[in-house]
């Protein structure tokens, strides 16, 4: 039985320990504080688009539902509401049915919250840390700022703001994405999910940091609608080699407008036969009291590893990935 040996070398446990000593370095430098919060907790998030593990906590005479977190982020922005400042966390996140090249249902993320900034201060910074992590190790031949609809138009000829859906199809039987209509139907974010992932990601120029900024309002999920423009987000993802590494949000503050948000996604979650989840109230609590201007990113550190080792695959980065777990 050889399945009891880690997945990875030493070389990128070491590796793995200096992007870790780098990060720390990188926020101390800039005041920034780092922080702790449950994983295990009694609610979850409700994105659609992703599957959660579910426990139970037994004691005497109770039992409660408890749910392994996808993200840190509610618990941070209830540290945020109650006066915390700037933080940052690493930690483990957990979202079951992923596995695969990129995915493991375990793994480390990297999410710090910026008060004061907003999403172009949020950016600059990402940048920074960036540089610094790639330092020494790999080549980061330049970072591009682009705005979704810019890459999004230019590589299809079709505008992501204003959904189309006969456009859209003649596109996907162009391009022969014979499942587009079975797997997307009506859905303008599921179209350009698909067509971003199929069709964009795999062409971007290899060595470039891009910082993907402006998503369509659709894809809004916990950041806000921009102030000059209703038909985009305050949104930005990083994408390296094609890989997406980053998701971050000029951050939602309005606790009526975020708890209607919930509200959809529930309804999407009970239309796709979903699991059943509740809106996490303690948060809708913090936002009620006040969450400060701010803006936040999320990093998932094994595959930024992953692109600094030139490792094929996430398990190859892993002490143990899931199959040895």
């Amino acid at each position: 039985m050889e399945d009891w040996q880690p997945n990875c070398s030493i070389e990128l446990m070491r590796l793995r320990a200096q992007m870790l000593q780098t990060i720390r370095r990188f926020f101390a430098e800039k005041n920034v504080l780092e922080v702790e919060t449950p994983l295990l907790c009694s609610a979850t998030g409700t994105d659609p688009n992703l599957d959660f593990f579910a426990t139970e906590w037994r004691m005497p005479h109770m039992r409660q539902t408890l749910f392994l977190q996808t993200s840190p982020e509610f618990a941070m922005k209830r540290l945020l509401a109650a006066g915390s400042g700037s933080i940052y966390q690493i930690c483990k996140a957990f979202r079951n049915g992923e596995t695969g090249r990129f995915h493991n249902p375990e793994f480390t993320m990297l999410e710090w919250y910026r008060v004061g900034f907003d999403l172009d201060q949020l950016m600059a910074e990402t940048g920074e840390l960036m540089t610094a992590l790639f330092a020494g190790i790999r080549p980061l031949t330049a970072t591009q700022s682009i705005s979704y609809q810019d890459l999004f138009q230019t590589a299809t000829g079709l505008n992501p703001l204003i959904f189309s859906l006969p456009d859209y199809t003649v596109y996907a039987q162009r391009c022969g994405l014979a499942d587009a209509d079975r797997v997307c139907g009506g859905n303008h974010a599921d179209w350009l999910d698909l067509i971003f992932s199929i069709r964009i990601q795999p062409n971007m120029t290899q060595g470039v940091l891009y910082m993907v900024y402006g998503y369509p309002a659709c894809m809004s999920s916990l950041a806000r609608i921009n102030a000059e423009n209703p038909l985009i987000t305050d949104r930005v993802e990083l994408f390296f080699d094609g890989v997406e590494l980053g998701n971050g949000y000029y951050e939602l503050t309005d606790a009526q407008e975020q708890e209607q948000r919930f509200d959809r996604e529930i309804a999407e979650r009970a239309i796709n036969n979903q699991a059943r989840v509740n809106k996490d109230q303690r948060l809708l609590a913090a936002l009620n009291t006040g969450l400060p201007d701010c803006s936040g990113i999320a990093i998932g550190l094994d595959r930024l590893l992953m692109i600094l080792s030139d490792s094929p695959a996430i398990a190859n980065v892993l002490s143990f990935s899931i199959r040895r777990a």
